[in-house]
Formats: C-alpha cells, structure tokens, sequence
C-alpha cells in the first residue's frame, strides 16, 4: 500500500490537511478501541463517586509507574461521574484519541483496584478557552478592544486628541 503526501498550497490548505489527519486517526482509534474491548466479570460492589474517589490515587500511580505521562494529564485531578458513567473530560482532537486508547486499560484498572462491577467511560470534550475574537496585534486593535471595555477611554481620546499610531 502507498500513501501519498499532499503538499499544501497555502496556510489555509496546511491547516485543512491536519483537520483531515486529525480525524482520520480519531476514526481509526475509535475503531481499533471497539476491537480491544475485553468484558471481564468481577463479582463485586456497583461503582460510586466514593468508590471512584478512593481508587483514584491509586490508578494515578499505576499510570505513573508505567511512565504515561499524557494519560496522566487528561486524568487530571479528578474523575467525574454520573450514574454509572464515568466521565473524561479532555480538550482537543489529540486528547480525545489518546482517551480513546487508555480507555481500556483504565476500566480494567478501576475494577481491579476498586472490586467493582461493570461501569461504563464516556469522553466528553471541553472547550478551549481560546476565545473566537480576533487575536489584537497593532496598537489600534488594542485600544479598540480596550474602548469597548471602558467607555471612558473614548471620552479621553476625544477630549486630549489621542491617537494610538504616530
């Protein structure tokens, strides 16, 4: 089998190419995750927040351990949970493949540590705090943006002549 390379045109099309790799490699993950998917039965208790609570330090350190450091990052400090979901948040489509892939090992983890029964992982994306406004660059978009925020700066610009490019 050959791949082929797309050679981008211009910023827009580089951007466009990694959106596409992105999203390739996320099907592919998703799929490889639904084939790895093991059902073990453990007799044991349903899994509560408590539970979850008691048994996070101890899936941290296994994930340490094991040197996963990116694992690590998206289990963050604490684990959501909602009925018998567990909830991952991450951000991003290089998280949410990554999640994809530890999920396995991290319900297996839980259940070991924690003797419970069957519970499920969802992954839920978060939001970027990047915010969708123009990035400020020159000293007018600051000032601008500044302006809108405080009214009273237009005034001082009217009254004392203020210009923001000399």
């Amino acid at each position: 089998m050959q791949k082929t390379i797309s050679i981008p045109k211009n910023l827009g099309h580089t951007k466009q190419l990694a959106e596409q790799k992105a999203k390739d490699e996320l099907i592919q993950a998703r799929s490889k995750v639904s084939e790895e998917v093991i059902e073990v039965e453990i007799e044991g208790r349903d899994l509560t927040q408590s539970i979850l609570d008691e048994v996070f330090p101890k899936v941290k350190e296994h994930f340490q351990q094991l040197g996963k450091s990116m694992e690590l990052a998206i289990l963050g400090d604490s684990i959501k949970m909602n009925s018998d979901t567990v909830i991952l948040e991450v951000m991003g489509h290089v998280q949410e493949e990554l999640a994809l892939k530890m999920k396995p090992e991290l319900v297996r983890v839980v259940r070991e540590f924690g003797s419970v029964n069957h519970f499920k992982v969802e992954i839920e994306i978060k939001e970027e705090l990047e915010s969708e406004r123009n990035k400020l660059y020159t000293s007018t978009d600051k000032f601008n943006f500044l302006k809108e925020k405080h009214a009273a700066l237009a005034e001082f610009q009217r009254r004392f002549g203020l210009e923001t490019d000399f």
